[in-house]
């Protein structure tokens, strides 16, 4: 057990601590940034870039802060640019990453899109993501189910969820068995914090409602 009787984590780099709130949470469920050649702070959403990693929460209020009250310049003890930016930029590359993500399991062959598919593919597959557009008739939404024990992502418009099978738009999708469903549902979880209130609403419906 560790100090204050939290348990410590097994492995030093599962855990990071957030510039935000101080909390220690798991890695998957925070963005690092790094400190560019020309001092500009970049995020690094595949935690693959040289460089000591500054870790902010994935959700939208932390990195909001951390942009406010010029934490990244504390961590990094040094003064730093931040793009003007820089949390849409964060948005759109987690974007990226799980369009990304979700191409590599259609191209193995773990992915399929249609509505027909999908529904053959609940009825008698291993599914272990159910992916829906955000933007997607509820009616025609409310046909498919998540299997017990899979997860169900609706963040993706039709038009991002096209992107990942190539086609213009994508309603309906779903995952099987294999080793990118538990990275798909990683990464959407990161983007969850950033495009959907603590109240459940998408942040982006909220926008257009505000104008």
């Amino acid at each position: 057990m560790g100090r204050g009787g939290q348990a410590k984590a097994r492995d030093d780099g599962a855990v990071r601590k957030c510039i935000a709130t101080g909390e220690l949470l798991p890695k998957e469920k925070l963005v690092r940034f790094v400190v560019g050649p020309d001092a500009q702070i970049v995020p690094d959403i595949r935690g693959k870039l040289p460089g000591r990693g500054i870790w902010v929460s994935a959700e939208r209020d932390a990195l909001d802060k951390a942009v406010a009250k010029k934490l990244f310049a504390r961590a990094a003890k040094q003064a730093v640019e931040l793009p003007q930016d820089l949390v849409s930029q964060v948005e759109g590359l987690l974007v990226r990453r799980l369009i990304d993500l979700i191409a590599m399991a259609r191209k193995s062959g773990q992915a399929v899109s249609g509505f027909e598919k999908v529904k053959g593919w609940l009825a008698g597959e291993d599914v272990k993501v159910l992916l829906q557009s955000s933007d997607g008739s509820e009616r025609g939404k409310s046909k498919l189910w998540t299997p017990e024990g899979a997860r169900f992502v609706g963040l993706l418009t039709s038009d991002e969820l096209g992107q990942a099978f190539g086609r213009e738009t994508v309603v309906h999708a779903a995952i099987g068995a294999g080793g990118l469903a538990p990275r798909v549902v990683e990464e959407a979880a990161r983007l969850k914090a950033l495009r959907v209130s603590e109240g459940g609403t998408d942040r982006r419906k909220e926008k257009k409602r505000a104008r």
